[in-house]
């Protein structure tokens, strides 16, 4: 490694480090008392528009929580600059740009709490009133981020800036208490999501197509789950339930074998792909708020069929459509939306898959904590290759050459 090099690699690991120490900080202040006294200042100060609700307590908010946070990473930013130093590296001073990093929050954390007029608006930006322009951002702590750890769950959403520590801790998204719905929830993925977002704490609803009352069962005991029946072509009926559904799970689909039929293409295309759309076009619509662009979700299953070979023709083809329409919608989607991305497990539709559903289900759900917008489930290590390098070059592909509304 040349020496300009390391020097770049010991100033970037200076700020991760001080970021790192804030975000576990942060995650300490809601489990440990002492500490969870100060912090519990700063959820005393917003309403839900994340208008203030004094500006005294707005002022203590910072001198309990955010200047005792500034100190604590500002005595911790001098181990790296100690151990440049110690062992005499090329440019070790470098390793103090996470002390003048620290020092920038703990100077802004003074200011807010003296009261200093304007210096919020320069230094608070993740507290700042308006109408969310973004979605929560996967990588770098937004408004619609931040907006979740104060009215979605205290207890999840900690990091400050970088969401690297919420990633590892599974705290990056919340599923307890989200109303979720997920459909084809008689098939044999659907009954094993619903178990293992039940265990989530998320509160489930079955919508299938089937006509029967569903149940989980979770260590002998029998759970029964709120059940709507729809049916294809009647999506626009489910309106109503959409409106009180956090997170919808799109999960139906068929898959018509070697068929190659009229009647075969038609409902390959007309279950796997349009009535998906149809569907996932009528929950945006139900996004209009701040809290619902930070918390509504869509999860579309469209399957390793849409990257690679799955020796169903239609099947493939129906759900590449499906693919790459949800690639283009959700360049302009107001809320998150994330696909799912499966690999042969074993099912009514495919008697020889090789992963159990109750396995995938469970993988599903924890990385859907960690924040993974295209979630990839499957013993096939080329999917981790074809489907991103396939998915952002459409997605580039898309932004380039259409408009969107």
């Amino acid at each position: 490694m040349s020496g300009m090099t390391l020097s770049i690699a010991i100033a970037a690991f200076s700020l991760f480090w001080v970021e790192l120490v804030r975000d576990c900080y942060h995650a300490l202040s809601h489990v440990w008392q002492p500490l969870y006294r100060l912090h519990v200042w700063h959820h005393k100060v917003f309403r839900r528009d994340l208008s203030v609700v004094s500006e005294t307590i707005y002022q203590k908010a910072h001198w309990y929580n955010d200047v005792p946070e500034a100190l604590v990473m500002l005595l911790f930013s001098l181990a790296p600059w100690t151990i440049a130093s110690a062992y005499g590296l090329d440019h070790s001073w470098l390793a103090g740009l996470g002390v003048v990093y620290t020092l920038m929050f703990l100077v802004g954390a003074i200011a807010r709490g003296i009261g200093i007029p304007g210096v919020d608006e320069l230094t608070d930006l993740t507290h700042r009133q308006g109408k969310f322009q973004t979605l929560p951002a996967p990588w770098l702590v937004n408004r619609p981020y931040h907006w979740r750890h104060h009215f979605d769950n205290q207890n999840a959403y900690f990091s400050g800036t970088l969401t690297v520590v919420d990633k590892l801790m599974g705290t990056a998204l919340s599923l307890k208490g989200k109303k979720i719905a997920v459909t084809g929830s008689s098939g044999t993925l659907g009954k094993a999501l619903l178990k293992q977002l039940h265990l989530a704490g998320a509160k489930v609803t079955a919508l299938t197509s089937s006509g029967q009352e569903l149940s989980i069962d979770i260590e002998g005991e029998t759970i029964p789950i709120k059940t709507i029946p729809w049916q294809i072509d009647q999506e626009a009926e489910l309106l109503t339930t959409l409106e009180k559904i956090d997170i919808l799970i799109l999960n139906h689909g068929i898959n018509v074998g070697s068929s190659r039929t009229e009647a075969a293409i038609a409902k390959s295309y007309t279950i796997n792909a349009f009535s998906v759309l149809r569907l996932m076009d009528l929950f945006l619509t139900t996004v209009r708020t701040n809290g619902q662009i930070a918390t509504k979700e869509v999860w579309i299953n469209t399957s390793e069929a849409e990257a690679n070979p799955a020796f169903s023709p239609l099947y493939e083809l129906s759900k590449r459509t499906l693919g790459d329409l949800v690639t283009l919608r959700r360049l302009d989607a107001p809320c998150v939306v994330r696909k799912l991305v499966l690999g042969p497990f074993k099912s009514k539709l495919n008697p020889v898959g090789i992963m159990s559903a109750d396995w995938v289900a469970k993988q599903v759900v924890n990385l859907a904590k960690r924040d993974l917008r295209n979630i990839i489930v499957t013993i096939n290590p080329l999917t981790f290759i074809t489907f991103p390098l396939k998915e952002v070059l459409n997605s580039l592909y898309f932004k380039l050459f259409s408009k969107g509304s």
